[in-house]
């Protein structure tokens, strides 16, 4: 049953149950990511000693790493004496629930309280960042190794297994016995990210480590495309990952379409409900073309890459698809790698930066159709759907405008923001209109979720949203009317936390939008033990929970495959 808690309880004044961590300046706003008072219980694997080598090493490999280390130490040593910024620092990125958890083999006929719902078989998979090794200096928790957390369902049973996705970069530090690959976030700011960075190519030159076969941890999200598992996170290709018949989980390696996929792959694709095929783009942060448009045929057969112009290299989190359109967001959040020799991070928010959306013809072979309006001051990590509207010449774009936009990734005194928002952009006059679907009294923080999957690139009525309060905790969901900004919150519990709503229709051919089901991880700080709740989609109250023999920490973004789906994997 869905709680009656009302939204205060959650609002941000409730971030007097934070300390404040010892190295914070004092009259420092602790807003953006607040450690939690549970500490850190994660269990980490000892760091191998020097002594210790991989066998296939020779004498000046094992030499070169003895002197590479040592210069490591020193640097460590010396970043110490100085405060970490609250957006790198480990002991509040992966304190409480977000600390990492160790694989978990396949556990089956879990406990079940209430009926799982008929429809519902098939597994339910979650990605998240979860660091193998203790992190030495800088961590974000966006740096974590990728880890899928899955509960699959056989005919109202359900068994769990958590498996970390065998990442070229995680095989590498586990054969080495320590983390050698720098951390993109966490480390990479000012004169000690740029010595990190040749410490990483000299230990590639001395062949300690192969960076050519990629460095991406596969953290983020998850789709199932052509018969197949793929995990992503965007500085890599996809890892595909396979589910076993017992519903463990086990890792193929990376995919690159058959040869077809030459750069990096954001983490967010989408798959055309109608079509079949999957849209997706791909950013470079050093190099032209900044940015590039990537199609693929149902069967997984590429489309010409088509690059898309921009002046600048530009996060592309995520975009979104209509019917007809690719819309592409181009934000104020932007790479300056020069940032790091004056000592700042290479994630800067520009202020003279006008942000916009470009909407390009699904099936272009080139940018030159594409059509940019503006949005000024608009960043959206997230864009949930966008469909057309050509009787008033608009597309709509429905997304989470965060403020301040860089505030994820440096340290800001301002408190973070995530506004749910109806954004059109005007084809005809080149304009846009931008309003916050709920209204200010009743706005909370909402990030990570989805619409009906069989709705995307379609008008649709509602969405699943994550209540992000106490930020950076998920507290609930929200139901939320587009049209009338109507929204109905289900509130996991007292002490009771979750992550993104899972949004599963019963049938691809129900009259009614909501007709299915929302499936989400909820962990309770209370007993510090983890479930599944399956909660109705129109009456929002609790249907089933499945008890989970291990922890599942808070994380990104999930899938669900049908026993249908997963019988067709390779």
């Amino acid at each position: 049953m869905a709680s009656s808690l009302s939204t205060s309880s959650f609002s941000p004044s409730t971030t007097n149950i934070f300390h404040k961590p010892k190295f914070i300046l004092p009259n420092k706003k602790t807003t953006t990511f607040c450690a939690v008072q549970l500490p850190s219980i994660a269990n980490f694997p000892k760091k191998q000693s020097e002594s210790q080598f991989p066998s296939s090493w020779n004498l000046f490999q094992k030499i070169s790493s003895i002197a590479l280390d040592a210069v490591e130490n020193g640097l460590i040593e010396r970043e110490r004496k100085n405060p970490l910024p609250k957006t790198a620092d480990p002991k509040i990125q992966i304190s409480g629930n977000f600390s990492p958890v160790p694989d978990q083999p396949v556990r089956h006929s879990l406990p079940v309280t209430g009926t799982i719902p008929d429809h519902i078989n098939g597994v339910y998979l979650r990605n998240g960042a979860n660091p193998l090794f203790e992190p030495t200096s800088g961590h974000h928790l966006f740096d974590g190794d990728g880890m899928i957390y899955a509960v699959k369902f056989d005919n109202g049973s359900a068994s769990y297994a958590c498996r970390f996705t065998e990442t070229q970069r995680l095989v590498q530090e586990r054969a080495i016995g320590k983390p050698v690959f720098p951390k993109a976030i966490g480390e990479l700011h000012g004169h000690s990210g740029i010595a990190k960075l040749l410490l990483f190519y000299a230990r590639g030159l001395c062949g300690l480590v192969d960076h050519s076969q990629g460095i991406g941890v596969a953290n983020a999200g998850l789709v199932y495309f052509n018969n197949r598992l793929l995990a992503m996170s965007e500085d890599d290709l996809p890892y595909e990952v396979r589910v076993t018949p017992t519903g463990d989980l086990k890792t193929v390696g990376r995919y690159d379409f058959n040869g077809q996929l030459k750069s990096n792959m954001i983490a967010h694709p989408k798959l055309d409900p109608v079509s079949g095929e999957l849209f997706s783009l791909s950013y470079d942060v050093i190099q032209k073309p900044y940015l590039k448009y990537l199609r693929f045929s149902p069967n997984g057969e590429k489309s010409k890459d088509v690059t898309i112009n921009l002046g600048k290299p530009t996060m592309v989190h995520d975009f979104a698809i209509t019917e007809n359109f690719v819309v592409v967001p181009d934000h104020q959040v932007v790479f300056n790698m020069s940032e790091m020799i004056t000592g700042g991070s290479p994630v800067v928010y520009d202020k003279k930066k006008v942000s916009r959306f470009g909407v390009l013809d699904k099936y272009a072979s080139d940018d030159s159709g594409i059509k940019w309006v503006e949005v000024p001051d608009c960043f959206c990590f997230h864009l949930w759907n966008a469909w057309e509207e050509p009787e008033h010449d608009e597309v709509v774009v429905i997304g989470s405008c965060m403020t301040p936009a860089d505030s994820i990734f440096n340290e800001s005194d301002e408190e973070l923001k995530s506004v749910l928002s109806e954004i059109r952009l005007n084809l005809k006059t080149g304009k846009s209109t931008r309003r916050a679907i709920i209204s200010p009294e009743g706005n909370v923080n909402l990030e990570a979720g989805m619409v009906n999957k069989n709705l995307l690139g379609r008008k649709s009525k509602y969405a699943y949203l994550a209540i992000a309060e106490p930020w950076p905790k998920v507290s609930g969901f929200a139901k939320v009317d587009l049209s009338t900004g109507e929204t109905k919150k289900y509130i996991y519990g007292n002490k009771k936390y979750g992550g993104e709503p899972l949004f599963l229709p019963r049938d691809p051919t129900s009259n009614a939008e909501d007709d299915g089901h929302i499936l989400t991880f909820v962990h309770d700080e209370k007993t510090w033990k983890s479930e599944l709740q399956i909660v109705n989609a129109i009456t929002l109250q609790l249907e089933a929970t499945v008890k989970l023999p291990s922890r599942v920490p808070y994380g990104f973004h999930g899938t669900f495959v049908s026993a249908k789906d997963l019988a067709t994997q390779p």
